[in-house]
């Protein structure tokens, strides 16, 4: 079985991600995912053997549209989201204007974005269309989270590079899935 097919199945296999993949979908914003550690915890709990953990503290939905960059539409979409489901923290970004946080020049779709992200584990993030089928947008590819491969993306592997290490300490990775591993060149 392929990643992406894997993934799917994943995903699908679990009743609150496929929900959370399903009111995502309902907001009909342009270029939109769930993604980062939504994604990446399922994956990591499916290799480790163990049921699908709880949701990360939040749901990281991602989309691009670079005519609506008011962070007063990403609130109405929380909003809008936590009406539909109270249950989980949900994190709406409209990645046209990221950029500016992240000090990078601007993007120009969500994908691109994730190429900013600090981990080529934690880059990876699906949606659901309107059939009810998933796609999934994975920049860096998907053989290190399916390999339990930690590695920095480019753009935290030089000056940001102190960041992603201090992700990997504070977020417990290794002592919460004990088969990770840290890639040798950035170890």
């Amino acid at each position: 079985m392929d990643h992406a097919a894997a993934l799917v199945a994943i995903l699908s296999a679990d009743p609150i991600r496929h929900r959370a993949l399903g009111l995502v979908s309902s907001l009909e914003l342009p270029d939109c995912w769930i993604g980062a550690g939504f994604v990446r915890n399922a994956v990591w709990d499916h290799l480790h053997g163990r049921s699908p953990s709880c949701l990360p503290a939040d749901a990281d939905v991602i989309w691009f549209d670079p005519a609506q960059a008011e962070s007063s539409i990403d609130h109405r979409a929380e909003a809008a989201l936590h009406a539909l489901e109270p249950s989980i923290s949900w994190s709406v970004k409209n990645q046209a204007r990221m950029h500016l946080r992240n000090e990078d020049a601007p993007y120009t779709s969500a994908a691109e974005a994730m190429r900013c992200w600090p981990e080529t584990a934690t880059a990876v993030a699906a949606h659901q269309t309107e059939d009810g089928t998933y796609e999934i947008a994975a920049p860096f590819g998907m053989d290190d989270l399916f390999t339990l491969m930690l590695r920095s993306t480019p753009r935290f592997s030089g000056n940001k590079h102190g960041v992603y290490l201090d992700r990997v300490r504070s977020k417990r990775w290794l002592e919460t899935w004990p088969r990770l591993r840290m890639a040798d060149d950035y170890g």
